[in-house]
């Protein structure tokens, strides 16, 4: 991915006003990112707790989406659905984001199992380790496995509007 700038991150939303984009909290540390690293750039709200938010690149566009999740968790292992990294306890959780457009705005919203921290771009090539749980052994090649997640997160992201 590339580096993003905090105008790139607003402007990006597509399943909240303006106005919520603007207020949101953007991480302070973009300038560190590993972007060579990221499919996707992910984090938490510190302000918010049980909010996440993520950029996606589409093509030449990017695309932003706020999610809520319940915290703690269940004390059972889970697999996320992007990368497929199994966490124990608050590990993976459901994420679950407004549509986009007239959809949203009646209420509607998907959801989707994440590893809760974000950080499937840096499971999918080894460069973290869940702190409990594990990922299963796969005959996938790192370059696969981060295709798998580019392919499973914009498709996500692209049915935040159908």
């Amino acid at each position: 991915m590339v580096p993003v700038t905090e105008a790139d991150i607003r402007a990006s939303f597509v399943n909240c006003s303006k106005g919520d984009a603007k207020r949101l909290s953007i991480p302070r540390d973009l300038g560190d990112r590993p972007w060579e690293d990221l499919d996707f750039l992910g984090w938490g709200d510190p302000t918010l707790r049980g909010r996440c938010y993520i950029v996606v690149p589409l093509g030449d566009e990017l695309a932003g989406v706020a999610f809520r999740y319940e915290t703690g968790g269940p004390g059972k292992a889970q697999m996320c659905a992007i990368c497929k990294t199994t966490h124990t306890g608050g590990g993976v959780s459901l994420m679950t984001a407004q549509k986009a457009g007239e959809s949203g705005r009646r209420g509607n919203t998907i959801g989707i199992y994440m590893c809760t921290d974000l950080a499937c771009s840096l499971y999918a090539r080894n460069k973290r380790r869940p702190t409990a749980g594990n990922r299963y052994r796969e005959t996938l090649s790192i370059e696969e496995k981060v295709d798998r997640v580019r392919e499973n997160i914009t498709s996500f992201v692209t049915g935040l509007s159908s």
